[in-house]
This record gives structure tokens, C-alpha cells and sequence, in this order.
């Protein structure tokens, strides 16, 4: 079982930054595939950006360029820079990991960012 935990959502201007950041509990994390996931009111769940437990990352292009997803194996957990935040960036941003051994799915709570225009 893993445990994930979101904080350092909340709200914004445009242009500012938040770093998001999801604290996991259980040993095999730094073998896992992080990401992080957004769902904006009324719209699906997407995938924002994800990490490998060998560091190869993937970011959706409305953030290519101004998010950078980073991990520290040390502290079992991985980070959402987010910078030049824009409205449509407002919405839930969840963590999740995922088990390539295992083929376990943990999903965070979720933590809100709001960008104001």
C-alpha cells in the first residue's frame, strides 16, 4: 500500500509560480513512475508530466516549458515546479504512482491551484 500526499497548492496571479510537491510512503518509490495529473472543473483528468524511476520525464505540451517535474528518492518525493502559471491552468492537480513490478496504481487527494487572470 502507498500513501501519497499533495500540498503546496493554492491561488495565484498569472505569470506567478507554485511547487507542488507529493510525499510517498512505502519503499519501492524510487523504482515507481511518478506523475501528476490535473482535472479543471467540468473537463477529464489529463496528464500533466511524469518521472521514471530512472529519471526520463514527459510533459503535456500546454506546459512544456514553464513546468519541470523533479524527484528525490532520498525524501520520497516528487515535485511539480510550476512556473508563468496561466488560468487555464487552474484545476486539481493529483499525484499518482505506478508499479511496473507490481502494476499498483496510488492516487493522491488532490491539491487546488488557482490562477487568477
Amino acid at each position: 500500500q502507498v500513501q501519497l500526499v499533495e500540498s503546496g497548492g493554492g491561488l495565484v496571479q498569472t505569470g506567478g509560480s507554485l511547487n507542488l510537491s507529493c510525499a510517498a510512503s512505502g519503499s519501492t518509490f524510487s523504482r515507481n513512475t511518478m506523475s501528476w495529473y490535473r482535472q479543471a472543473p467540468g473537463k477529464q483528468r489529463e496528464l500533466v508530466a511524469d518521472i521514471t524511476g530512472s529519471g526520463s520525464t514527459y510533459y503535456a505540451d500546454s506546459v512544456k516549458g514553464r513546468f519541470t517535474i523533479s524527484r528525490d528518492n532520498a525524501k520520497n518525493t516528487v515535485y511539480l515546479q510550476m512556473n508563468s502559471l496561466k488560468p487555464e491552468d487552474t484545476a486539481v492537480y493529483y499525484c499518482k504512482s505506478f508499479s511496473s513490478f507490481t502494476y499498483s496504481t496510488y492516487w493522491g487527494q488532490g491539491t487546488q491551484v488557482t490562477v487568477s487572470s
